[in-house]
């Protein structure tokens, strides 16, 4: 009996794997939807948010639901809620945190690099570096080379 079972079931760990690929992909299309009707465009894969709740001054400051561009932080019944939809990994609330570490973001880019930030002093440096690259990469943009700079402003 346990053989004709096994040849003529489906397996259950294929059905399994289906069921939760189709949950995500319902997921993440409920996200864009959200996402799109509050105008805002979302740059990485995949992330996640966690605010460490023993470290968090919460009501005291309150700066983190304040900086959140899409309201996926919130004031909760004596701490601060998450609506994991609605994030999208921006880090502005670790950027105004008062509290270092209180606050993690991790996200993928869609060249499958992870970043990870728990201090404002993380997200200060990834803009110094994102700001400093489209600076020199303008600056080729006018001037490629050398000479054509010495022939623009002579020697």
């Amino acid at each position: 009996m346990s053989e004709k079972t096994e040849n003529s079931g489906a397996n259950i760990y294929d059905l399994l794997l289906q069921a939760s690929e189709k949950k995500e992909k319902e997921k993440k299309e409920k996200r864009a939807e959200l996402l799109k009707s509050m105008g805002v465009k979302e740059y990485f894969e995949e992330g996640s948010i966690e605010i460490d709740m023993r470290t968090c001054k919460g009501i005291e400051c309150n700066l983190c639901v304040k900086a959140c561009p899409t309201n996926a932080l919130y004031w909760k019944a004596g701490e601060i809620g998450i609506v994991e939809d609605l994030c999208v990994y921006c880090t502005a609330c670790v950027f105004n945190c008062i509290v270092d570490n209180c606050i993690r973001v991790r996200r993928k880019r869609p060249n499958s690099k992870v970043e990870e930030f728990s201090t404002p002093r993380d997200v200060l440096s990834l803009l110094h570096n994102i700001n400093s690259k489209k600076r020199c990469d303008r600056l080729k943009s006018i001037f490629p080379t050398a000479e054509k700079y010495l022939k623009r402003y002579g020697e």
